[in-house]
């Protein structure tokens, strides 16, 4: 599943990327990061539809602790109820907020 399946306006997440690169199989992390970090709401209904909330989760759980801003990470926690991954000591000076 390619991200062009998606909401057009997510493409401006990912200015650096060419179309190909974008799939959801095999970018899963990258996707996932920028739509849970500044995604809106049409990005993030189109995440729901495409992934199931678990997978999501799992993911946070793993990853959202060292690719996710100190705001994101608590808003999701609240909304998954879930802890995230583990947060590298140096993303507490490059994500502050």
């Amino acid at each position: 599943m390619r991200l062009a399946l998606g909401p057009a306006g997510a493409r401006r997440l990912f200015p650096h990327y060419e179309e190909e690169d974008l799939d959801l199989q095999r970018s899963r992390s990258l996707i996932l990061s920028r739509l849970l970090e500044d995604g809106d709401g049409a990005d993030l209904a189109w995440l729901a539809a495409a992934l199931p909330e678990t997978e999501v989760a799992e993911w946070f759980g793993r990853y959202g602790g060292r690719q996710l801003s100190t705001r994101s990470r608590e808003f999701w926690r609240v909304v998954l109820g879930r802890e995230p991954g583990p947060v590298h000591p140096e993303a507490q000076v490059l994500w502050p907020l």
